[in-house]
């Protein structure tokens, strides 16, 4: 079974994250096919509109725990992954899957219900467009594990909410309701079937000049934050001395054996 589906129907690409046992959970495999499936829809002829979703009733619960596990060992190697490029990327090994679809110059949206935590929600906000349901459950998961969100987050953040709000909510890992989102202005809109409504949004946007579509989303993504380059770079500096360090690392035995933390 394929981790990620995608199916294209006269130009509508849906992308399906098929994880379910695992509410979707991002594991290395599933890095990969978000990387390859973006790049290879940027040459998908007469392709006008993206949808991302998830399998089985949630959206994404963020990088597995079994990655995380797997990659306790190999502190070197993610941090060489933060600080090194491909050429002619801006993005890194860890962004590519959620900044893939920035690059995209079709709209994409998100259809969201269940649990979206941590990269799964970096990968939601890399949409043009979420709709969730008011009861799916979302949150900007990394500081509970002692890192920081760097998933391309500083590319869209900035243009959803203030930046107080963004911090509380960054340095929390608070978990809130469709509803609240929503409200806080990180969701476009709510809907009980978000695939639905998903799909509705796609159609209304074939019938607008496919020209006038990607010039709009192009004349926002240029002008509404900071270079890609610049923001993607400094996630990776911020993050790398900091994952596999020792309050990083007392985050997640914390967390794994349910007790409080001890930070240094």
């Amino acid at each position: 079974m394929s981790e990620l589906e995608v199916a294209v129907d006269d130009g509508i690409a849906e992308v399906r994250l098929n994880r379910p046992e695992r509410k979707n959970a991002l594991s290395l495999e599933l890095f990969e096919a978000l990387a390859a499936a973006g790049e290879q829809l940027k040459g998908e002829a007469g392709l006008r509109v993206v949808i991302l979703t998830g399998a089985g009733g949630d959206f994404c619960a963020g990088l597995d725990m079994a990655v995380m596990q797997s990659l306790a060992g190999r502190i070197d190697e993610m941090r060489q992954r933060l600080l090194t490029l491909t050429e002619g990327e801006v993005a890194n090994w860890f962004q590519k899957p959620c900044y893939v679809w920035q690059e995209l110059p079709v709209p994409v949206i998100a259809a969201i219900e269940g649990v979206c935590l941590g990269g799964g929600l970096q990968l939601a906000l890399a949409a043009d467009f979420r709709i969730a349901r008011a009861d799916a459950r979302l949150a900007i998961m990394e500081a509970k594990w002692g890192i920081i969100p760097d998933m391309g987050i500083t590319q869209n953040l900035p243009k959803l909410m203030p930046a107080d709000k963004a911090k509380v909510l960054m340095m929390t890992a608070r978990i809130v309701s469709g509803q609240e989102a929503a409200e806080l202005g990180l969701m476009t809109r709510l809907a009980d079937d978000p695939m639905t409504a998903a799909r509705d949004l796609a159609g209304e946007l074939k019938r607008r000049s496919p020209e006038a579509v990607s010039g709009i989303k192009r004349l926002v993504e240029e002008t509404w934050a900071m270079p890609p380059a610049d923001g993607l770079r400094v996630e990776a500096e911020i993050q790398a001395p900091i994952i596999g360090g020792a309050n990083q690392i007392e985050a997640v035995m914390a967390n794994f054996q349910k007790r409080a933390p001890k930070f240094r």
